[in-house]
């Protein structure tokens, strides 16, 4: 029987899906944005990015999962996970693999742009 091994995008996917949803096995930055949001509403964010699911063909292209945008109350948000290598200096080499690699999730408000 041959056992036929995920792609890379398949593998960076779920691990994106999983840091995401939990927030373990990376690191979360908010933006000043965000930052300056009520309690109520910061959380309303996390929660949103937690449980996003509407990744298509315009906002993931590679099926990778690591960009969304969505809105609450007429503001709009976004997210992007990054992989940088374990010492935060480059880019992973191999972001299929999380020995190799820090995520960094970054959620921002879309005014600040």
């Amino acid at each position: 029987m041959t056992v036929l091994s995920k792609s890379n995008s398949e593998r960076i996917r779920e691990l994106n899906d999983s840091f995401r949803q939990s927030f373990i096995g990376g690191r979360v930055v908010i933006t000043e944005g965000v930052d300056a949001l009520s309690a109520k509403e910061k959380a309303e964010v996390l929660e949103n990015v937690r449980s996003f699911d509407r990744f298509d063909r315009e906002n993931d292209p590679h099926s990778e999962h690591d960009f969304g945008s969505f809105e609450i109350a007429g503001q709009r948000f976004f997210f992007k996970i990054d992989y940088y290598g374990l010492d935060m200096e480059s880019g992973s080499e191999d972001p299929a693999d999380p020995t190799k690699t820090t995520r960094v999730l970054t959620i921002m408000k879309a005014e600040e742009y």
